[in-house]
């Protein structure tokens, strides 16, 4: 790292990520200092970790997408400096007693995990490239590098740890999320190669460990309740979850588990199958899409209600609590519901048959994509936003579940999927993995479950749709039909691009604003920090190399709620 030059060292990604945050640091409260210490010290060490994961060979082993920069220091520090960003806006909450203390101790709780996971990751990418590369010296400076960030890092940790009561809990919850972030990391490298870059599988990992962390401590809480009487010392900051969020955490969870059952169900099949249909393909791929629809429908409707059941103590079926749900406000929800159904039906139709015969690059085409999800999703946030968290959770299991039966090419409709998706990728999809789709969903759905409960900013529910759907797709559209002054000699994006859309999202909210103004909501954003988030997101999306429906999003929420 010594020897890098500042120009390379500071590049256009990282010079974003930095200001982004800086601004962060700057909006802390005294009460968080720790945390924020502790923010600094995991993007130096990722920036360390990626200048040599850059220049060193020893991870050739991890085939990453081509044509991406390793992203380490981004895919680093978004989660924890988005996670840091709620607990500034939920200190304000609890100092205008809007909260539970407990809510607010528990999303610390999170954030530590989050820095624990990331940090982990690093520190085992650190120890893998302290190769024969470089001079000695230079090889020496890594390694004390790295050995005092780890000592300092510990030292942080402990420090939290010590703050309040079961030290050891909050220590050994923290070096679970650390172990599990590290073997998840692994296992996407080596079973998807070539599809994502560290950045992107440190981000995905690290949020997949959170989120399923979050629902086994409910599990172990409520299974450790019916053992005794006491409430689980590590779970002491828990609160109690809304039907919405279980039934979305429990369905997405249980299709990523049921994808390590698949495996082995389909690998048995087809072991039986080649002994007993010698010959007679037909007959095993039929058994094998048996199997697969048998076990995913018994899944849904028996295995996940349970497991629902048990952590929230539904009144009924949590499938007829959907109904149920629904029905509430029928009218409503199923025009909704209509209305969907025609946008995509309409859209669908018409950009696959313009995919299929036009020359227009497949990016530009697939922002059209991005304007669908406004007309979508821009309605259902102002007039349901509730239905628009349920209908989230259910989208996001459609496409999870037609990605497996493309995979795996579950007969009759593995091929036609797989035909039908292939249309719309670019070059950050791969036949193995295709991802655009899911990344897309989730940068418009994260901000709006972030949302739930106290929000101080309006306009932080529709930081997704607004960074992608407006501001992502006006950049793209400008910047390849009129752009002429770009920002790197080696890069595509464009000055003219950047600044549409960065317009564009300004144009939207100075819309917005007047109208969640009319509908009750208390309007405390400021012009300059709403100009600062909207800048900042834009020039990440014009210097990053990542897949940035997944980064932009998280990035644009977290200014946004300062």
């Amino acid at each position: 790292m010594a020897a890098v030059s500042f120009s390379q060292l500071l590049n256009g990604e990282r010079a974003v990520v930095t200001l982004f945050i800086v601004i962060v640091l700057f909006s802390l409260p005294l009460s968080l200092l720790l945390h924020g210490v502790a923010l600094s010290l995991l993007a130096l060490f990722a920036l360390s970790v990626e200048v040599r994961v850059e220049t060193s060979t020893s991870l050739s082993q991890f085939k990453t997408r081509a044509g991406a920069s390793s992203g380490l220091l981004l895919g680093a520090v978004t989660l924890p400096t988005f996670m840091l960003s709620k607990l500034i806006q939920q200190s304000r909450a609890f100092s205008l007693h809007q909260v539970h203390p407990g809510e607010l101790n528990y999303l610390a709780l999170q954030y530590w995990a989050a820095f624990g996971s990331c940090f982990t990751v690093l520190m085992v990418l650190c120890l893998l490239t302290l190769d024969n590369t470089g001079s000695r010296s230079c090889q020496a400076w890594n390694a004390k590098f790295g050995l005092v960030c780890f000592v300092i890092g510990a030292a942080l940790l402990f420090l939290y740890s010590t703050t309040g009561v079961h030290a050891i809990w909050k220590l050994l919850w923290v070096f679970f999320h650390g172990f599990a972030a590290v073997k998840l990391v692994q296992h996407l490298l080596n079973t998807f190669p070539s599809c994502v870059s560290f950045g992107e599988a440190l981000l995905v990992t690290v949020g997949l460990v959170l989120y399923f962390g979050d629902m086994l401590a409910y599990t172990i809480e409520k299974l450790y309740g019916y053992m005794t009487s006491s409430e689980l010392v590590f779970m002491q900051y828990g609160f109690r979850r809304s039907e919405i969020g279980i039934i979305i955490q429990g369905l997405l969870l249980g299709l990523l588990l049921y994808l390590v059952v698949l495996k082995y169900l389909l690998c048995g099949w087809d072991g039986f199958s080649r002994s007993t249909y010698s010959g007679a393909r037909i007959c095993s791929e039929k058994g094998k899409s048996l199997i697969f629809f048998a076990s995913l429908g018994f899944l849904i409707v028996v295995i996940l209600p349970s497991w629902m059941q048990f952590v929230q103590d539904f009144d009924m079926h949590p499938l007829l609590w959907v109904v149920r749900f629904v029905f509430m406000e029928p009218v409503k929800r199923l025009s909704l519901c209509l209305y969907w159904v025609c946008v995509i039906y309409l859209s669908v139709l018409r950009f696959y048959n313009i995919s299929k015969n036009s020359k227009i690059e497949r990016i530009l085409l697939r922002k059209y994509y991005h304007l669908m999800a406004v007309l979508m999703f821009l309605p259902a946030v102002i007039l349901q936003p509730k239905f628009l968290d349920l209908a989230f959770g259910a989208a996001l299991a459609v496409f999870l579940t037609l990605e497996i039966i493309r995979v795996w090419r579950i007969w009759p409709l593995g091929q036609l999927v797989h035909e039908f998706m292939n249309a719309f990728t670019d070059h950050r999809d791969s036949d193995l993995l295709i991802v655009s789709h899911f990344s897309l969903l989730l940068g418009c759905a994260l901000p709006i479950w972030m949302s739930s409960g106290y929000n101080d900013r309006p306009l932080a529910p529709f930081a997704g749709i607004l960074s992608l759907g407006i501001g992502d797709t006006m950049a793209s559209m400008v910047g390849h039909k009129y752009g002429v002054l770009r920002w790197s000699k080696t890069g595509k994006k464009t000055i003219e691009g950047t600044a549409a859309g960065i317009t564009s999202v300004l144009a939207a909210c100075s819309v917005l604003l007047p109208h969640l103004a009319s509908t009750g909501y208390f309007l405390t954003e400021h012009w300059i920090s709403l100009l600062l988030a909207v800048t900042v997101s834009g020039l990440l999306e014009a210097y990053t190399a990542q897949l940035d429906n997944a980064f932009i999003p998280l990035v644009f929420y977290s200014l946004l709620c300062l």
